[in-house]
């Protein structure tokens, strides 16, 4: 009833830049929190950036001054432009979104299915 699907992931240069995409479709009454996180092979789950439903954002250390989130809270969608990419930065991403599918609640966390973010030269 509820997906979130992500977009704009591949293969890019050290350097380079990526825009990744998440749509949230189906049945849902208000959306708070959206945010990225990502997994690189043997290691844990890490969060990258989160942003309100008010626009305030924050940020991983590593992540600061290089990518951006931004929100389109008329249409349900989450951005990351990724700039100055590394190779640390290779991992799967994967969109989250806190929602309420109906008034009252309960607030639920809802996860895409990840895309593969690559950088190598």
């Amino acid at each position: 009833q509820v997906q979130l699907v992500e977009s704009g992931g591949g293969l890019v240069q050290p350097g380079g830049s990526l825009r990744l995409s998440c749509a949230a479709s189906g049945s849902i009454f208000r959306i708070y929190d959206m945010g990225w996180y990502r997994q690189a092979p043997g290691k844990q789950r890490e969060l990258v950036a989160v942003i309100t439903s008010g626009g305030s954002t924050n940020y991983a250390e590593s992540v600061k001054g290089r990518f951006t989130i931004s929100r389109d809270n008329a249409d349900n969608w989450v951005y990351l432009q990724m700039n100055i990419l590394k190779p640390e930065d290779t991992a799967v991403y994967y969109c989250n979104a806190h929602l309420a599918r109906y008034a009252v609640g309960p607030i639920t966390n809802y996860w895409g299915q990840g895309t593969q973010v690559t950088v190598s030269s």
